[in-house]
């Protein structure tokens, strides 16, 4: 029988989502719909990022970010969402903890206020629909830092 080890993979790589020190780099999710926080949860944990928290709404992320903080390493922010919306959200955690790192999710044609985010304090941006190269390119550039 052949073990896993007699068999060397020429992919294997460091999973992007680990830190130096191995351990992975935690993500808060902010996002009304469902289907995208699942997708962007699964883009994340595959390359080794821990998604600590998910939140339906700004308010919720707000609150949740509150909770986890200091152990959360990065925040993926919806801009458009009930109760609070991102852009709101992002000034109100920033206003909690100026250090936190936050990436706007936004829908094409919403670059005033991916704009506006960015000036507030916001890393990055990510545009729906989403694509695993792109997500991953932005939130590693804003974490590699």
């Amino acid at each position: 029988m052949i073990a896993k080890s007699d068999m060397p993979n020429i992919n294997d790589k460091r999973p992007e989502g680990l830190k130096s020190d191995g351990l992975p780099y935690r993500v808060l999710i902010v996002d009304d719909s469902m289907f995208i926080a699942k997708q962007l949860g699964q883009i994340l944990t595959s390359e080794g990022f821990e998604v600590v928290g998910t939140a339906g709404d700004g308010l919720a992320g707000l609150e949740k970010y509150k909770e986890l903080c200091p152990n959360v390493d990065l925040v993926t922010m919806d801009i458009t969402m009930p109760k609070m919306d991102g852009v709101t959200a992002l000034e109100k955690i920033l206003e909690f903890d100026k250090n936190a790192c936050i990436v706007m999710v936004s829908a094409l044609g919403k670059e005033d206020v991916v704009k506006k985010s960015l000036l507030l304090g916001a890393k990055s941006y990510i545009v729906k629909p989403l694509d695993r190269k792109k997500v991953l390119e932005r939130i590693l550039s804003v974490i590699k830092k």
